[in-house]
């Protein structure tokens, strides 16, 4: 044991005399586990909210009885509902504003009617244990999650006020509710939300019917209609873990490099300690438990900064759910067991995944040899051909995988395709990295036989040399460019086809929620008023196809529709197919989903029964989640009643203020703000949302960028030593260490740029494997591929800036080192 102890110290003393090699080790560990951890426990804090959300709203156990659109329920349908036998609950849901400005979501709710699915916990903390009392009896009970009256800055008792003066009930804390929502009796609520005698809606338990004279007046969402909280920024989230693994392999090629140069300067001294009797095995034991220690260590200084990183970025992901997606997630940051087991087991794994060739190199040292010699022997072309050999099976298998993917559907790979899609993506990112050392060495070797210089020749020929210590960070920085191309290109992409799609969908300049009893009164109205050009009445409606719910759209098929509804895929003379009410069109999320192209036939159900029709087009729908298919509003007329009905009114071509006549709409037909959408604040919006989604990506994705310029920088710090041995001899020929450090810049500079431009191709590959793959089977849309020349130009100039920093450090360097160092080379 005292031998294992001495061995031990003996190890770490390297690193109190290059404590700088410490900490670079350090610095990567940590920056790889802040980035994983961080995106972790962002997921983790997501997946926590989601699952609340859903118990609270009684997951899928629970229907939801609303008006047609333009309706309120009111009490009275309640009361005759609950005569009919139905066992219905009223719910009443609204925000209010605190005296602060922050908002709280308020669920009025009527516990002796509530469905057994939605009871709320008996044993809340701070409440009487029971679901009566005080709950249901003035001042009432306002029921918080704890960290939402944290967020809130409010305790167990207090009654916050609003902005307007009044008190909200006395808060109750109820652990697993909602981010920032909170649940009260809803004659509480009704009066606080000013509703009067209207309710929002009737829940019901899922197994419940309605009697057939009452299920016409009422829309049924049903609880497997409705899409799970969470479910539609799942791909979302998936994403986000896909760049927190990306950086932390690049993060990880720092400990890589530093643990490279620290078993660089030590092999002497470990061949030493094998000539002095201690075995192999005591030796790779201590180099193990030396990576253990510093992966411990790096890792819960990770796990830590990933909190921080979190808590900055959790802003930022809490308005994109809420804005995008209409998915609440508590803003707070809270650390599960989940996320610090893999924030700590994923870095450790990496630590140690990355100490892999220090571990063989330790096992390997030949006291009877040069250590020296032989760690450089390692290091030669033909470890150069056997990575390029295993780099080019994996393209193999990625491209193979591909084709697999985009020929064909169901099989092996039904239900796991969008994992298949991010294997191929890192199959590509794989087999690049491995193959760089050989393409660099091919390309340099081509040089070498253009130039004619011995100098030249020296210098390409040292640049070779220099592949083994380099090919790692050069590796690192391979994958964060092409990364940085490919999510940039698809990003960059979808603004230019969304906002063109934008344009053209929402062409009209004002949309109006139309109640069903004024519609006609309405359409009269504007038919008579200066300014108005056109208007369009679009029906929304619900159907089933193949046992799913369908959005159904109904429109008039005229100029306005065919010249402003773009297809993706279309028969010919499609429009005219529509208008004959015999052919529909259908979103490209649903022609997916159904394996239909156009031509084939669609068989779905109306309230009135079955409708075969013939799909005559697919068209682009972004951003929605659901299938939905369009058909000509006649075809619509007897198989749809028109309780059914959520009609909109599209207003073209006004001359006039489009404010004005919204107020006149306002006034003469008792509507709502609410009621009215301006197409500007409508597509301002629309692009705040869409720039909101991905700056979080844009953030990751040049932290990541940033590291695998860290990890090149570390590995040009720990070819200090090993170059000067290289260049005395040439400096004791005449060569000046001007001449030298100029020349140790330009390697670098040549290294990075070649790198640079072959994640040119790998970044244009990557972003169409992002829009043709993973896009389609996490969104159910695809994107046309779209390459950006000024974002390649960008991407080189970057790496330009890594390279020229990275030279600079190597020439001051070599500058600064004493005539004196350079002569003790030749002792060696």
């Amino acid at each position: 044991m005292t031998g294992q102890l001495t061995l031990w110290r003996t190890l770490f003393s390297h690193y109190r005399r290059h404590p700088g090699q410490l900490a670079m080790a350090l610095l990567g560990i940590v920056l790889a586990g802040a980035l994983y951890s961080g995106v972790q426990t962002i997921n983790d804090q997501a997946r926590d909210s989601f699952a609340r959300a859903e118990a609270m709203l009684g997951g899928e156990r629970v229907d939801r009885l609303q008006a047609p659109a333009g309706d309120q329920l009111q009490q009275a349908d309640f009361v005759q509902l609950r005569r009919a036998g139905v066992p219905v609950s009223p719910l009443v849901r609204g925000q209010v504003t605190l005296e602060n400005g922050q908002q709280l979501t308020l669920l009025g709710l009527d516990l002796p009617t509530l469905p057994p699915a939605m009871q709320p916990d008996a044993g809340a903390a701070g409440g009487s244990g029971t679901l009566g009392g005080s709950f249901m009896q003035p001042p009432w009970q306002l029921r918080l999650a704890p960290d939402s009256a944290r967020a809130l800055g409010l305790q167990s008792g207090d009654r916050p006020r609003l902005g307007d003066g009044r008190r909200l009930p006395p808060i109750t804390l109820q652990p697993r509710l909602a981010p920032d929502s909170g649940i009260t009796d809803i004659a509480a609520a009704a009066a606080l939300l000013e509703r009067g005698r209207h309710i929002d809606a009737l829940l019901l338990p899922h197994s419940a019917t309605l009697p057939p004279s009452l299920a016409d007046r009422y829309r049924r969402v049903s609880a497997d209609q409705a899409l799970a909280p969470g479910e539609l920024s799942a791909s979302f989230r998936l994403n986000l873990t896909a760049m927190g693994l990306l950086a932390l392999v690049v993060g990880l090629f720092i400990v890589h490099s530093a643990m490279g140069l620290a078993l660089s300067q030590r092999l002497d001294s470990l061949a030493v300690l094998r000539a002095l009797g201690v075995s192999r095995r005591a030796l790779v034991t201590g180099v193990l438990i030396e990576l253990l220690v510093l992966g411990v260590a790096g890792a819960i200084l990770g796990l830590i900064a990933g909190v921080g990183l979190a808590g900055l970025l959790m802003p930022g992901v809490s308005q994109t759910l809420a804005s995008l997606y209409d998915e609440r997630v508590a803003g707070a940051v809270m650390l599960t067991p989940r996320a610090i087991a893999s924030g700590l087991g994923m870095t450790l794994l990496g630590t140690l995944t990355a100490g892999l060739t220090t571990l063989r190199h330790a096992a390997g040292i030949n006291v009877l040899a040069s250590a020296h010699a032989a760690f450089e022997a390692r290091g030669g072309m033909r470890r150069r051909l056997r990575l390029a050999a295993l780099g080019a099976i994996v393209l193999l298998g990625a491209a193979l995988l591909w084709w697999r993917l985009a020929s064909a559907s169901g099989g092996l790979l039904e239900g796991h395709r969008l994992a298949a899609s991010f294997v191929v993506v890192a199959g590509l990112l794989i087999g690049s990295a491995l193959g760089l050392p050989a393409l660099l060495d091919g390309a340099i070797t081509l040089f070498t036989r253009a130039g004619r210089r011995a100098t030249l020749h020296w210098l390409l020929a040292d640049t070779r040399a220099q592949l083994p210590r380099l090919s790692l960070a050069l590796a690192a920085l391979l994958l964060a460019l092409s990364a940085n191309l490919g999510v940039s290109g698809m990003v960059g992409g979808f603004r230019l086809t969304f906002l063109d799609w934008l344009d053209q969908r929402l062409s009209a300049e004002l949309f109006v929620h139309a109640p069903a009893d004024r519609v006609e009164a309405m359409q009269q109205w504007l038919a008579g008023q200066p300014g108005v050009g056109t208007v369009q009445r679009l029906r929304q409606l619900e159907g089933r196809v193949a046992g799913r719910p369908v959005d159904v759209r109904a429109l008039p098929i005229d100029s306005h529709t065919r010249a402003r509804w773009p297809l993706l895929n279309a028969t010919a003379d499609p429009w005219q197919r529509v208008a004959r009410q015999d052919s529909v069109l259908i979103n490209e999320q649903l022609a997916r989903q159904l394996q239909r192209q156009p031509g084939d036939s669609l068989d779905f159900t109306t309230p009135e029964g079955r409708f075969n029709a013939t799909i005559a087009g697919i068209y682009a729908d972004y951003g929605n989640p659901r299938g939905e298919l369009t058909l000509a509003r006649a075809a619509a007329e007897g198989r749809w009643p028109t309780s059914a009905d959520r009609t909109s009114l599209l207003l073209y071509d006004l001359h006039g203020d489009r404010q004005a006549l919204a107020g006149q709409l306002q006034r003469h037909f008792a509507l709502t703000g609410e009621d009215m959408i301006d197409q500007p604040a409508l597509k301002q919006r629309a692009r705040q949302v869409f720039e909101r989604t991905f700056a979080i990506t844009r953030a990751l994705n040049a932290l990541t960028l940033g590291v695998a310029a860290l990890a090149l920088l570390s590995a040009l710090l720990a070819l200090g030593r090993w170059r000067r041995a290289r260049l005395a001899p040439l400096w004791a020929m005449g060569l000046t260490r001007r001449w030298l450090a100029l020349a140790s810049a330009g390697q670098i500079l040549l290294l990075v740029l070649l790198t640079a431009l072959l994640a040119l191709p790998l970044g244009v590959l990557l972003n169409q494997a992002l829009v043709a793959l993973i896009n389609v089977e996490a969104f159910g849309w695809r994107l046309p591929l779209h390459v950006f020349p000024l974002q390649l130009l960008q991407s080189v100039l970057v790496a330009g800036v890594v390279a020229l920093l990275g030279g600079a450090i190597t020439a001051l360097q070599l500058w600064r080192t004493p005539p004196r160092r350079l002569l003790e080379e030749f002792r060696s």
